[in-house]
């Protein structure tokens, strides 16, 4: 198994416990650069660092992610690897588009994410900037998703949603607790707890 792992904004101090306890339990961690490395070595100085270009040149961008999906794969089939990513490796991450070469090639690797304190909540606490009502964030490109808080009737809001443009739909009803649930598509409940969040996707044309 390959587990994506945040290790936060850039300070040590901001990684999570469970992704210290997966630095230290996985056969080997792979990260995308010293500055990873650099967050990642207290707890796995034998980190190994690959090559992740920062240029706009596609061809060499995936002659790189092949060259690292071969790599990782190995290890990712015989036990537990762990790639540290800054950040979150959900949130507009490395991690995505190298799990989809890894599959494409190695279609018996499984894949897992633990979240890291993104930019986003951390710019939050920096800048000491309260955030409360909706929020727009962007990587340049015009809104795809859309993710909703607090969601009390999540399926006449995903019927409301459908009509915007919107056919993708994950809940999450109290996650991390142990009554966790997820419902994907059309299988969304008429009403669901405070501590619920709604995701939904735009369909591509």
């Amino acid at each position: 198994m390959l587990v994506g792992v945040g290790l936060g904004p850039g300070d040590p101090d901001l990684l999570t416990l469970r992704a210290v306890r997966l630095l230290h339990e996985a056969a080997v961690v792979f990260v995308p650069g010293n500055l990873a490395y650099d967050l990642v070595r207290p707890y796995r100085p034998d980190a190994v660092v690959l090559k992740f270009p920062m240029t706009s040149d596609e061809a060499y961008i995936r002659e790189c992610l092949e060259e690292n999906a071969d790599r990782i794969a190995p290890f990712a089939l015989d036990g537990l690897a762990v790639f540290g990513i800054i950040g979150d490796p959900n949130f507009y991450s490395t991690f995505s588009r190298l799990c989809e070469v890894i599959a494409g090639r190695y279609p018996e690797v499984t894949f897992a994410t633990t979240p890291g304190i993104s930019s986003i909540t951390a710019f939050a606490s920096v800048a000491n900037v309260p955030v409360a009502g909706g929020f727009f964030v962007s990587d340049g490109n015009g809104p795809e998703s859309g993710i909703f808080m607090k969601v009390r009737r999540p399926a006449a809001l995903a019927a409301d949603l459908r009509g915007k443009g919107y056919s993708e739909f994950v809940l999450v009803e109290r996650m991390f607790l142990p009554e966790q649930r997820v419902y994907r598509g059309d299988d969304l409940p008429e009403e669901s707890d405070y501590f619920s969040i709604l995701f939904a996707r735009r369909s591509h044309a």
